[in-house]
């Protein structure tokens, strides 16, 4: 549980059975309901011994995995794992609505502004909004997570392959490529490359192995845009021979093969550009920031024996040698927004149908808030937690993990926690095999 002294200031979290203790000796309150922080009112961080805690982000297009971990002798203990799950892919929907309305209005010579076309270059750095909305709401976290946590030092995968290292096997010392790490960056590039599919046949869903498109014993290099992947009886039936040779009758897919070789790995650019720009972001904030790859987070994994999601990818991201423990649960932060500034609704040609209250609250409570449902009898009858959703009748609807509960009176509700953009809910982490 994360910890904060009597000046908000944090301190070094603690044990859910330490802060329920704390709690009910009166020693603490709770500060923040979800993520769960509490705050003593007997302590300083002055008169308090902090070790530090570190986080780890794992960038991902939909969802980011953030973990906050304590490293003792290189061994790392999981507190807190979050997911943060982005709507980037609304925002680019909205925008493309909105330039499609534009256009209409124009074609159709009604009100409309004037298109722009002159002094259009954008800013060295751009990002698309939707591209950019996944920068700023994972810095969003680690900044939330300094207010609430002593962190010394931030791991990042700053690119998904590190292709310097795979195109030069020097760059960064013979002991770093030689080793066991070097087949799986190089494994990892090839399955994002061909589509973990057999080059061959096109088989998926079974083991494939690294094959030299020219052969090794034909003076073929272990570069990549010499490697592809091949199912065992695909790689077995090619041996040494060349693929013109092997592939003899089948002239399209021998085309494919060597145009797809020579080709760059698709979205590298879209997917490095964000993981660069939250970097530049996370080194802003005067911590110490430690970079890794994608391939060294998959060893790292598969030394620990960890499932693969979002926020063990986070867990171990970096240098470690291994881990101890990771909860048991993981909370998913969905991202949705504070509401929009405008006072209609459009419909389907983009002109005002309807105009929105101008009053937000209603009997105390508003849209977004986080809040807890005690109903005694009806058909609704039980406990509700979740986001709520509020009407001027009085009967709200409440979002919760299950569905959607409507017609809940507001006398039967009790505020937990003021709307701050975020859903929240909780889902089980991957089996822990350690501690």
């Amino acid at each position: 549980m994360l910890v904060l002294d009597k000046h908000a200031r944090p301190l070094q979290p603690c044990t859910p059975a330490r802060a329920r203790k704390l709690l009910t000796a009166g020693r603490a309150v709770v500060h923040r309901h979800t993520p769960f922080v509490i705050r003593l009112k007997d302590r300083t961080a002055q008169e308090s011994e902090i070790l530090g805690v570190e986080v780890g982000v794992d960038p991902g297009s939909k969802a980011t995995g953030v973990a906050v971990f304590t490293t003792r002798a290189g061994a790392r203990t999981g507190l807190l794992c979050i997911e943060v799950r982005h709507r980037g892919g609304l925002i680019r929907d909205k925008l493309t609505a909105r330039a499609a309305r534009r256009r209409g209005r124009r074609s159709r010579n009604l009100r409309h502004r004037q298109p722009r076309f002159s002094n259009r270059a954008r800013p060295k750095g751009w990002l698309a909004p939707s591209l950019r909305h996944r920068v700023e709401t994972t810095m969003s976290w680690v900044e939330r997570l300094r207010r609430w946590a002593p962190i010394t030092r931030l791991h990042v995968e700053r690119v998904a392959f590190d292709t310097q290292l795979l195109q030069n096997p020097a760059i960064a010392g013979v002991q770093y490529q030689a080793g066991e790490l070097a087949g799986y960056e190089v494994r990892e590039y090839l399955l994002e490359k061909w589509k973990r599919r057999c080059a061959y046949c096109g088989a998926t869903g079974i083991p494939l192995n690294i094959d030299h498109i020219r052969p090794k014993a034909r003076g073929g290099s272990d570069r990549m845009v010499n490697l592809t992947l091949a199912c065992v009886p695909c790689n077995q039936a090619k041996g040494s021979t060349l693929v013109e040779v092997f592939l003899t009758g089948r002239p399209v897919v021998l085309a494919r093969i060597l145009r797809q070789a020579k080709t760059p790995l698709r979205d590298a650019a879209a997917a490095s550009s964000t993981r660069w720009a939250l970097w530049r972001a996370l080194t802003c904030t005067g911590l110490p920031v430690q970079v890794a790859t994608g391939g060294r987070t998959k060893w790292n994994r598969h030394r620990t024996g960890a499932p693969k999601t979002h926020t063990l990818d986070a867990l171990h991201v970096g240098a470690l040698d291994a881990v101890t423990r990771w909860p048991n649960t993981t909370l998913v932060a969905t991202s949705t927004g504070r509401g929009s500034y405008a006072r209609t609704r459009s419909n389907r040609y983009g002109f005002p149908r309807l105009h929105l209250p101008r009053t937000k609250q209603v009997h105390g409570f508003a849209t977004g808030d986080l809040v807890h449902a005690v109903v005694p009898t009806g058909a609704k009858r039980g406990t509700h937690t979740g986001r709520v959703a509020v009407r001027t009748t009085g009967s709200f609807n409440i979002r919760t993990t299950t569905g959607l509960i409507q017609g809940i009176h507001h006398r039967h509700i009790r505020l937990l926690q003021r709307a701050d953009g975020w859903a929240y809910t909780r889902q089980p982490e991957g089996p822990s095999t350690h501690a």
